[in-house]
């Protein structure tokens, strides 16, 4: 008898991506000469959509 697949589940919650990117605002602003502190700020941006 087939069964259906599971329902899938978030991994993060809403305050899960809160909390990364107030993790991921202080490492920016503590790397902020570093020249990967783009990616990081981009990712911050991105964070904030989601969450």
């Amino acid at each position: 008898m087939p069964t259906e697949p599971q329902r899938s589940r978030a991994v993060f919650s809403t305050e899960d991506f809160q909390l990364l990117k107030e993790a991921v605002g202080d490492y920016v602003r503590k790397i902020a000469d570093d020249p990967r502190s783009a990616k990081f700020s981009n990712l911050y941006h991105r964070l904030g959509r989601l969450g």
